[in-house]
């Protein structure tokens, strides 16, 4: 026979090359292995088996990158010499489907064993773990390798600035508690303040009295200043003279010696001011007991004498302003006995005279008196102001007089209300003190007057005024008028000032 027309019968490969092809293509899978320079990959490529596709999905899931698929039989094949012959080969006839193919089969592609997928994902695991580089594989278009670094290190950046900023609130707070505890710039405090320590009183209690009174700023840092200055336990009770915003060094320095035997005060009280505004005045100065319970009647004055109704509740207008020496701790109707003495030596015989004389009792006129003293802020206004009350008086027109509703309010809410204007529906209060409804004098007298407004009160000016109202320019002078038509106007001057200074009263620019 012919030697071109003999089938050429391929070299049969011993067992330990195909082993060796096997190891070779699985170390290729896991990527564990370069390709060896000594073996030519073949450029044939054979449709995949379903092997080969459940080996790439367990490569895919283990992040490695998968290599060309090579049949067995075209690798590490010597190469063949050309057939010089171009005759074809015998091929079978088709409706022979028994015959034997001389092609040799392919061997089986082995696949990964799944301990050793498992063991690649856990590697990949730990190493995302670690906040070490993971290997991804590359997009279908792109090529080689990329390295991921950026969450691990923005969670590294994150917990420093948190660390950072921490460790920066820490410094900024020990600042702040070295500097309120030690004061180095605090000053010598101002004004006066009566204190009162009981006995068996701790740190504690003091600085909360203290804090309590404005003489230091925090009852919880004069503890702390006590206990680092070793003085917690040498803190005494009594009675002391302190001032307001003083520094913990100072007053603790104060309370480590024994209380004075007698601290003498100097009880100062303005004309004009009510019981309650005295009672808050003693208590301030450390009288002790009830001023208004004290202000209430007293052995040493019977209004009933000066012409007032029997059922006068109280000594209000009696209780003569003026600067009383007085000892801290003294009793309040100590002062009320003072006030009513200075006022039986200033109002005399020729007060009760000249009540007589206007018609009225002495009782009355000390409530002109104290009308005028609330109304009036500067001393020619006084006997014009009484003017006008007489002058309503004796034509029966109600006075309008808005001090003595202030003084409603104060009775009904127990506190001082004079520091702001008058709502509407307190202008419209039911009581007899409200002067606009009520015609005549209030009750009592509403405040306790100086010896200028009761003088203004025995001898009014002789004008025919019958309205008055401040001032536009908010400097204390009052507006007189005769007409109703002139009030109106007087008063739009000074409502509109009010409105321009934000509901309150004018401030006075005059230098």
């Amino acid at each position: 026979m012919a030697r071109g027309n003999r089938s050429q019968s391929p070299r049969e490969r011993t067992e330990e090359e195909r082993e060796r092809d096997r190891e070779e293509r699985a170390r290729r899978r896991a990527g564990l292995a370069a390709k060896s320079p000594q073996e030519t990959p073949a450029t044939a490529l054979v449709e995949p088996t379903e092997e080969d596709a459940a080996s790439k999905a367990a490569s895919d899931d283990a992040g490695i990158v998968e290599e060309p698929h090579v049949p067995e039989r075209a690798v590490n094949e010597p190469d063949e010499a050309p057939v010089e012959e171009t005759a074809p080969p015998i091929q079978a006839p088709a409706e022979s489907p028994a015959a034997p193919s001389t092609t040799p089969e392919p061997a089986p592609v082995p696949i990964a064993p799944p301990a050793r997928r498992d063991a690649l994902l856990e590697q990949r695991r730990d190493r995302l773990r670690a906040g070490r580089p993971s290997v991804k594989r590359a997009g279908r278009r792109g090529g080689g390798l990329h390295v991921g670094h950026g969450r691990s290190s923005r969670f590294r950046l994150t917990r420093a600035r948190v660390g950072a900023l921490i460790a920066l609130a820490a410094a900024i707070v020990v600042v702040w508690f070295l500097l309120s505890l030690f004061q180095p710039f605090a000053g010598a405090g101002h004004g006066r303040v009566i204190v009162v320590i009981p006995k068996d009183s701790t740190a504690s209690t003091v600085g909360s009295i203290l804090a309590r009174d404005g003489v230091v700023s925090s009852g919880f840092f004069f503890e702390v200043r006590a206990l680092v200055d070793g003085k917690r336990d040498d803190l005494h009770p009594g009675r002391f003279l302190m001032k307001k915003g003083e520094s913990y060094s100072a007053a603790i320095a104060a309370l480590s010696q024994p209380p004075p035997a007698a601290i003498p005060v100097k009880v100062v009280i303005p004309e004009g001011e009510n019981r309650l505004q005295i009672a808050e005045i003693a208590a301030g100065d450390g009288l002790t007991g009830s001023y208004t319970k004290a202000s209430e009647r007293s052995p040493l004055l019977n209004p009933a004498s000066y012409g007032a109704p029997k059922d006068t509740p109280n000594l209000e207008g009696f209780l003569f302003p003026a600067t009383y020496d007085m000892n801290a701790g003294a009793p309040a109707s100590r002062l009320v006995s003072a006030q009513l003495a200075a006022f039986q030596e200033r109002f005399g015989t020729a007060e009760a005279q000249r009540a007589r004389d206007l018609h009225i009792t002495p009782y009355q006129l000390l409530t002109v008196a104290s009308m005028v003293e609330r109304e009036a802020q500067l001393p020619g206004d006084r006997p014009k102001i009484a003017a006008v009350i007489y002058n309503r008086l004796r034509i029966g027109m109600p006075l309008g007089i808005d001090a003595t509703i202030y003084y409603a309010v104060e009775q009904a809410q127990g506190i001082a209300t004079d520091t702001h204007e008058l709502t509407e529906s307190q202008l419209h209060i039911d009581s007899p003190y409200n002067t606009r409804t009520h015609r005549g004098l209030p009750p009592t007298p509403i405040s306790n007057p100086g010896m200028a407004s009761i003088e203004a009160a025995a001898h009014p000016a002789h004008d025919p005024y019958l309205y008055y109202v401040a001032g536009a320019d908010g400097c204390g002078e009052q507006v007189f008028s005769t007409t109703y038509a002139q009030f109106e106007i007087d008063a739009a001057a000074y409502n509109a000032a009010v409105k321009k200074n934000g509901g309150k009263p004018p401030v006075c620019k005059k230098t």
